[in-house]
C-alpha cells in the first residue's frame, strides 16, 4: 500500500543511502556495500543452509538502485515475482533463481501502488490510472480514472470485474471486458486503502483506522470495527479471524506504531484478546500451513511469526538484511512457501521455507524467449568414420562421375540364399505332382532356422519368435511367451458397439462365455466353475428370497441365462452390482478400483482365492436362511432362518476337530465346519534333505490334518503360551476345494518348482505340445502316455479315514481301472476324487495378467447343449472357450501359469442331491407393491396392474421400453488418423422399465412402469434421451413409483418364462443392459422390421412420423409413449405385409428410405412442413 496518506514523512524518498533516514542506523554498516546497477541477481552464499519448514533468505536482486520498491506480487498463474517501484517501472523475475523475465515502464511519473495478476495479463494500479499489460510488456488496455481520484488498492471480484478504492469517498467497479466503469459505491468513511474478500464479505480498510464489512452484492456496510485511533497499516482475514495492525494517536506527539494487534472473531462480530508483539508492525499476513500463524513485518526488516490466539515468542523473530533500508512492500505466494520484501533502496528479497520453492501449487509453463539462432554450416568431424560426406554442399558437374555412382555389378540385388535341404529329406522324399513329401528326420527343433539373428531383434514384443526348444528358452528367458488362447481377451468396439464383433471366433461351442469389461469381472472364471457344479446350479436356480442384494438369487438369474444361451456371451453385471454392495466383500479387499484392473496392479492369484472363500461362505449363509423353493411374496418371516444344513454345507462342508495342546498338558477341542482347505508347503530347511520325497498327496494330507505351533491363550496357565494346534477331519466332503496359496511367480517358484522338481524341469513344454510329438535334442516323448507321468497335480485321488491311522491320501494313476467304485467305497470307507476344476493365474507382463479356468464339463451339460453324452475338459478365458486335452489342464509353468484353486469331486455323488429345477417365480410378482418413494401417491400412478382375468398367456403381445442412466463415461482414444477407438464403453444402468398391454380392451395401457432405485453414483441422467431427472431415482424426494431392480427383474423373468412376445424398438440393447436373455422367437424389434439390408437403422421417432403421423420425442423421451408407438408400428407392419405381400412391403421400405434421405432423417416441424408431410397425412 502507499503510505502518503498515513505519514507524510514516508512519502519523501532520497535516491541515495543516508544514515539520516533513521537515527538508529550505523553508517559503518554501509561500508563496502555496492549495489549492482545492472540489476543482476545476488545469490545467498553457498554456505547458507535452508532448513525445511523455516523461512530464510534465498535470493536478493537489485532492480533500480535507490528507487524504492512500492509493490511486490507473486504471479498466481506462473512462477514469476513482480515488482513495481516509485518511478512507475515494473519488472518480473522467474523462479527461485530470480532471473529477470521482463521489464517495462508502466507510468511516466506516478508510483505503482498495486499489482494483480490475471490469466491473460497483469494489472498495475497507479494514482489515477489502471493499466493491463501482458507478461512481456504489451499494453492490453489503459484506463484513466476521474480527475481528483487517488487510488490505492484494487480487488478482483470475478474473472471480468474488479473494484478500485482510494482516498476519495467512493469505490469504483470496472468491467474488464468492456474496460468501462459500471457503477460507483459510496463509502461512509473515505480513504479505502486496503481491500480484502472472503466468501461472506468485502473488507475495506480505511485510513481513519476502521475496518468495514460490506455485502458481496450490494456493497452496503454490514458491520464496522474501530481498530485503531490513528490510522490503519495492514490487515488480513483467514477463516473466522480478522487481524489488523496500525497506528495509535498520541496527542500532540502525532501517530505512533501500536505493538498490539487487534484480532476479531467474525462469527460473533466482536474483538478478542489483542495480541502483543515484539516488533513495530507495518505489514501482516496469515500464512496457514500447518497452523493459522501470522507473519508480522516491521519497517526496519524485523519479521515475527506467532499464532493469532496465542502469545508471541521472542525466539520467532527473524531479520531481513536490508542493509539499512526500510521495507516498503510485502507479499506471500499462494503456495505459502515464499515471502517477498521490497525495500527503499530498490532491492527485492526472496525468502523461502524450502530449497526447491514453488510459488504456486499448479503453475502453468512460462513462455521463455528463444535464443537467437544464426544459420551456420555444421562442424564436420573429418576423423569420424561414420560422418557422411554428403553434409558438405558441393556443386554438381556433368563432366566428372560422382563417387556414389557405383557400377552395375556392385548394385545388383543379391538375396540371401535359402539353407540347403537336408540330404536325408531328399533321400526319403516322395513326389506327388510338383509337391514332395518326406518324414521329419528330427535333426533340428521345429519352427526354427539356423540363421543367427541379432540380439537386438530378439525382443519380448515379437510374438512370432518363440523358440520351441527348452534349451532356447533357458538361453533367452525374455522370449518365454504366453500362448495366445491364455492371453487376456478384450472386446474391440466399433461405432456399432458389439454388433459386429465376432464372438464365434473365440467360442465355437454352445456354452456361454462371460464378458470382461464390467468392473470386478476378474471372477468370471469362478462363476463358470460354480455353474458347472450341477448341485450348485440347481440350488441357486431354485432359490428366491426377498433380500434386495442376494448373491444366490443373482447367481440363479445368471445361471438361467447361461442355460438359455447357445454360445452367445452373457454379462454378470447384475450379480457384480449386488456383489459390490456386500460389506464383507469390500472389507476383504475384493472390490477393485478400475485403475487396478486396467493397470494390472491387483494380485489376482491371492484375490481369486479370497473370492473363492468368500463366495462359498456367502452362499452357505444365504441358502441356510431359506431352504427349498418358496414364493417370493409368500415367504413369512418365521420361515427365514430355519434350522438345518444348507446344500452348500452338505456339498463342500467338512466337519473338522481343532485341538490345542498347551505345554502344561491342558487340551482344548473345538469342532467347526470348513468349506475349503489351503495348501501349506513344508519349510525349506527340511526340504533340502528330501527334495524328491514330497508329492501332491502327501502335502495335501499335511495341509488338511494341519499341525503347527503358535502362541495361544491358556485358561489353565492364565497367559499366552506356546501351543501345538492340530486339525483332524471327521468326514470327507463331496467336493474338495483347495486354495493353492501361491500368490506370485516368486512364491510359485519357491513352492511348486521345489515340490514338483522332477516333473517341471524335465518336461516344461507340455502346454505347447499337448497333442502330438515333440523332439528335443534326440529325446522323443509320446504325449498321451508321457504327459500324465509328468503331471504333479494328479487327476484322481484316493482318500479314506481310518480309526487307526486317520486320514490317508494317495494319488490314483490314470491308467488304473476302478470297477464298482460305489460299492467299493461303501465297503472299505474309501472315496475316489476326480479333478474337475483348475483355476490358474496367467502372469503376462504385457497385459497385467488374467485368470482362466480349466473345467471338466460333465455329461448332463453336454446333453442339454449338444445332445451328446460325454465328458470333456475346456479352457474358459472370459468369452474364449476351447476344448483342451486333460494333460494340458493339469500342467503348469511357474513362469506364466500358476494354479490358484483346485476342485476335486467325489465319484457318484450326484444321487445324494435333488437336481430338479422348480422355477420359484410365479404370478405373485406382478401384484401391486408399495413404492420405495416416500412422496409417491396413488393419484400419481402411471400404470394399472394386471387383474386376475388379464393374466398373460404364451404368445401374447407386450410393448416394452426401457430408459437408462450412465454410471461411468465411455473411455476412448483418438488415433493419429483422426478416428476414434473405444477402449471401454460407458457403463449404463436401467432407470425405468415400462410394459404396456398388447391386446384386449385395455390395449396400450401400461401394467408396469417402474423407476429403478440405484445406490451407485450417476454421472449422467441423459434427461434429453431418457426423460429421467435428478431426484427421480432418490427414494427421499422422488414422486415416481420407485422399486428395486430385483423386483422389476422378476416381473420380466415371469413374462419371459410365460412365453409372451415383447414388442419394442432397439430391444437388443435394452435386454443387454437389464441383463436378460430372451429367446429370439419372443422378441419383435421394430428397428429390424422396417430395415433394409446394408442400410442404416431408422429411429422410432421417424418411423412414427412416417407411418403413424405421430410427433413423439419432441423434447424428451417417455417410455410409455415409446412402448405404445412400437405396438402401433407392429400393427402397421402386419397390415402392410398382409395386404400387399413382401414385394409391396419392399416398395414401402424403399419409399421410406428415399424420404429419409431427402429430410436427412429429421422429422420436419409441424408449422414449417410445407410439402413435407408424412404419407398418412398426405393421403388424408
Amino acid at each position: 500500500m502507499n503510505f502518503e496518506g498515513l505519514d507524510p514523512g514516508l512519502g519523501e524518498y532520497t535516491p541515495g543511502l543516508d544514515s539520516s533516514m533513521d537515527p538508529r542506523l550505523d553508517p559503518a554498516l554501509l561500508q563496502g556495500v555496492e549495489l549492482d546497477p545492472d540489476a543482476l541477481a545476488v545469490p545467498v552464499s553457498e554456505s547458507m543452509h535452508i532448513v525445511e519448514g523455516m523461512y530464510s533468505e534465498l535470493h536478493s536482486v537489485a532492480a533500480e538502485v535507490g528507487i524504492p520498491v512500492t509493490a511486490t506480487h507473486f504471479d498466481l498463474q506462473e512462477e514469476l515475482l513482480w515488482m513495481g517501484n516509485h518511478r512507475g517501472h515494473a519488472s518480473s523475475f522467474f523462479g527461485p533463481t530470480m532471473g529477470r523475465y521482463s521489464s517495462f515502464q508502466v507510468h511516466m511519473t506516478d508510483d505503482i501502488r498495486h499489482i494483480q495478476s490475471m490469466d491473460t495479463g497483469v494489472l498495475f494500479l497507479t494514482k489515477n490510472n489502471l493499466k493491463c499489460l501482458t507478461r512481456g510488456g504489451l499494453i492490453m488496455f489503459d484506463y484513466t480514472t476521474e480527475e481528483g481520484a487517488d487510488m490505492h488498492s484494487l480487488i478482483l471480484t470475478d474473472n471480468n470485474t474488479l473494484l478500485m478504492g482510494g482516498l476519495q469517498n467512493y469505490v469504483a467497479e470496472l468491467d474488464l471486458t468492456t474496460v468501462q466503469e459500471t457503477q460507483k459505491f459510496t463509502v461512509e468513511v473515505p480513504g479505502v486503502a486496503i481491500m480484502r474478500q472472503s466468501n461472506r464479505f468485502f473488507f475495506c480498510g480505511h485510513t481513519s483506522g476502521k475496518v468495514s464489512l460490506r455485502d458481496l452484492r450490494t456493497f452496503k456496510m454490514e458491520h464496522e470495527f474501530d481498530a485503531f485511533s490513528g490510522s490503519l497499516s495492514d490487515f488480513d482475514i483467514h477463516g473466522n479471524l480478522l487481524a489488523a495492525c496500525g497506528f495509535s494517536s498520541r496527542g500532540l506527539n502525532g501517530l505512533s506504531c501500536d505493538r498490539f494487534l487487534m484480532v476479531y472473531d467474525l462469527r460473533m462480530m466482536r474483538a478478542i484478546t489483542p495480541l502483543q508483539v515484539h516488533v513495530d508492525p507495518l505489514f501482516l499476513r496469515f500464512i496457514p500451513t500447518y497452523t493459522s500463524r501470522l507473519a508480522i513485518i516491521s519497517q526496519t526488516g524485523q519479521c515475527q511469526f506467532c499464532e493469532p490466539t496465542g502469545l508471541a515468542n521472542l525466539a520467532d523473530i527473524f531479520h531481513v538484511n536490508t542493509v539499512g533500508q526500510l521495507l516498503m512492500s510485502f507479499d506471500v505466494s499462494s503456495s505459502k512457501q515464499a515471502l517477498s520484501f521490497g525495500d527503499s533502496g530498490g532491492c527485492v528479497h526472496l525468502w523461502s521455507s524450502a530449497p526447491e520453492v514453488s510459488f504456486n501449487s499448479y503453475s502453468r509453463e512460462t513462455e521463455l524467449a528463444l535464443p537467437c539462432l544464426v544459420d551456420s554450416l555444421p562442424q564436420l568431424e573429418w576423423n569420424h568414420e561414420l560422418m557422411p560426406l554428403s553434409l558438405l554442399p558441393m556443386p554438381l558437374t556433368s563432366t566428372e562421375p560422382l563417387l556414389s555412382d557405383w557400377p552395375t555389378s556392385l548394385i545388383t540385388p543379391s538375396p540371401r540364399r535359402a539353407p540347403p535341404v537336408d540330404p536325408e529329406i531328399l533321400r526319403t522324399m516322395k513326389t506327388v505332382g510338383f509337391i514332395g513329401y518326406a518324414p521329419n528326420p528330427r535333426t533340428r527343433p521345429r519352427n526354427q532356422v539356423p540363421y543367427k539373428i541379432k540380439d537386438t531383434e530378439l525382443e519380448y514384443d515379437s510374438y512370432n519368435q518363440v523358440p520351441e526348444s527348452p534349451i532356447g528358452r533357458d538361453e533367452e528367458p525374455h522370449l518365454y511367451m504366453v500362448p495366445k488362447k491364455y492371453r487376456k481377451v478384450t472386446i474391440k468396439y466399433s461405432k456399432l458397439g458389439l454388433e459386429d464383433f465376432d464372438f464365434k471366433h473365440y467360442n465355437r461351442t454352445l456354452f456361454a462365455g462371460l464378458e470382461p469389461h464390467i468392473p470386478n469381472a476378474y471372477c468370471n472364471c469362478m462363476i463358470q466353475v460354480l455353474y458347472f457344479l450341477e448341485p450348485v446350479r440347481c440350488l441357486v436356480q431354485n432359490h428366491l428370497c426377498q433380500k434386495e442384494f442376494c448373491l444366490a438369487c443373482e447367481l440363479g438369474f445368471l445361471f438361467h441365462m447361461l442355460d438359455l444361451s447357445r454360445g452367445d456371451p452373457c454379462q454378470a453385471s447384475n450379480f457384480l452390482r449386488a456383489f459390490r454392495t456386500i460389506p464383507e466383500a469390500s472389507a476383504l479387499g475384493l472390490i477393485l478400483a478400475d485403475s487396478d484392473e486396467q493397470t494390472g496392479k491387483a494380485r489376482l492369484g491371492r484375490l481369486i482365492q479370497s473370492w473363492n472363500r468368500f463366495i462359498l461362505a456367502q452362499l452357505h449363509q444365504e441358502t441356510l436362511e431359506q431352504e427349498g423353493p418358496q414364493a417370493y411374496r409368500g415367504a413369512s418371516s418365521s420361515t427365514l432362518g430355519s434350522s438345518g444344513e444348507s446344500v452348500i454345507g452338505r456339498l463342500f462342508g467338512c466337519e473338522v476337530e481343532n485341538s490345542s495342546l498347551c505345554r502344561c498338558g491342558k487340551e482344548t477341542v473345538r469342532s467347526s465346519l470348513t468349506l475349503l482347505f489351503t495348501i501349506h508347503y513344508p519349510e525349506q530347511s527340511s526340504l533340502d534333505k528330501m527334495i524328491e520325497e514330497y508329492d501332491f498327496a502327501e502335502i495335501l494330507k499335511k495341509s488338511i490334518c494341519l499341525e503347527q505351533s503358535t502362541q495361544a491363550w491358556c485358561d489353565n496357565c492364565e497367559k499366552y503360551q506356546p501351543t501345538v494346534q492340530t486339525r483332524n477331519i471327521r468326514c470327507l466332503p463331496d467336493v474338495l476345494v483347495i486354495n493353492c496359496e501361491v500368490n506370485s511367480a516368486k512364491e510359485a517358484d519357491h513352492a511348486f518348482t521345489k515340490f514338483s522338481h522332477k516333473y517341471t524341469l524335465k518336461y516344461p513344454l507340455m502346454l505347447y505340445t499337448a497333442i502330438g510329438l515333440c523332439s528335443v535334442e534326440g529325446l522323443t516323448f509320446d504325449t498321451q502316455a508321457e504327459d500324465m507321468r509328468h503331471v504333479w497335480i494328479p487327476l484322481s485321488l484316493k482318500m479314506c479315514i481310518s480309526k487307526t491311522q486317520g486320514l490317508e491320501v494317495s494319488s490314483l494313476s490314470e491308467g488304473v481301472e476302478v470297477r464298482n467304485t460305489f460299492s467299493l467305497e461303501e465297503a472299505e470307507g474309501m472315496s475316489v476324487y476326480d479333478l474337475v476344476v483348475i483355476v490358474s493365474h496367467i502372469q503376462d507382463a504385457r497385459t497385467g495378467g488374467n485368470l482362466v479356468a480349466h473345467i471338466k464339463v460333465g455329461e448332463t451339460y453336454h446333453q442339454r447343449k449338444e445332445g451328446v453324452t460325454h465328458q470333456q475338459w475346456y479352457l474358459f478365458n472370459d468369452f474364449l472357450i476351447e476344448p483342451i486335452d486333460k494333460a494340458e489342464s493339469a500342467q503348469f509353468d511357474v513362469n506364466w501359469k500358476v494354479p490358484a484353486v483346485l476342485y476335486y469331486v467325489k465319484r457318484n455323488y450326484h444321487p445324494k442331491y435333488d437336481l430338479r429345477i422348480k422355477n420359484p417365480i410365479n404370478a405373485s410378482v406382478l401384484l401391486t407393491e408399495a413404492s420405495l418413494a416416500r412422496k409417491q401417491r396413488k393419484s400419481h400412478a402411471t400404470f394399472i396392474p394386471l387383474m386376475v382375468n388379464e393374466m398373460l398367456q404364451a404368445a401374447d403381445l407386450v410393448g416394452l421400453d426401457a430408459e437408462f442412466v450412465t454410471l461411468n463415461q465411455e473411455e476412448a482414444e483418438l488415433r493419429s488418423d483422426g478416428t476414434k477407438s473405444t477402449i471401454k464403453p460407458s457403463q449404463m444402468s436401467v432407470a425405468r422399465i415400462t410394459c404396456v398391454r398388447g391386446q384386449g380392451t385395455n390395449e396400450g395401457v401400461p401394467f408396469i412402469d417402474d423407476y429403478i432405485s440405484t445406490q451407485e453414483q450417476v454421472v449422467d441422467y441423459l434427461t434429453q434421451y431418457s426423460g429421467i431427472k435428478p431426484g427421480d431415482l432418490d427414494a427421499k424426494i422422488s414422486s415416481k413409483h420407485l422399486t428395486t431392480l430385483k423386483s422389476t427383474y422378476l416381473k420380466l423373468r415371469f413374462l419371459i418364462d410365460t412365453g409372451v412376445r415383447f414388442v419394442g424398438h432397439g430391444l437388443q440393447k435394452d435386454f443387454r443392459v437389464i441383463n436378460l436373455m430372451v429367446p429370439k422367437e419372443q422378441v419383435i424389434d421394430t428397428v429390424y422390421l422396417f430395415h433394409m439390408p446394408r442400410k442404416r437403422m431408422i429411429s422410432l421417432r421417424f418411423l412414427a412420423w412416417y407411418f403413424l403421423d405421430l410427433n413423439i420425442q419432441s423434447e424428451t423421451h417417455d417410455s410409455i409413449e415409446d412402448a405404445r408407438t412400437a405396438l402401433q408400428l407392429y400393427r402397421k407392419y402386419l397390415e402392410l405385409s398382409h395386404n400387399g405381400g413382401q414385394e409391396e412391403f419392399r416398395k414401402v421400405l424403399k419409399a421410406l428410405y428415399e424420404k429419409g434421405r431427402k429430410l436427412d432423417w429429421k422429422v420436419p416441424d409441424i408449422d414449417s412442413a410445407d410439402g413435407q408431410g408424412s404419407p398418412k397425412s398426405t393421403n388424408h
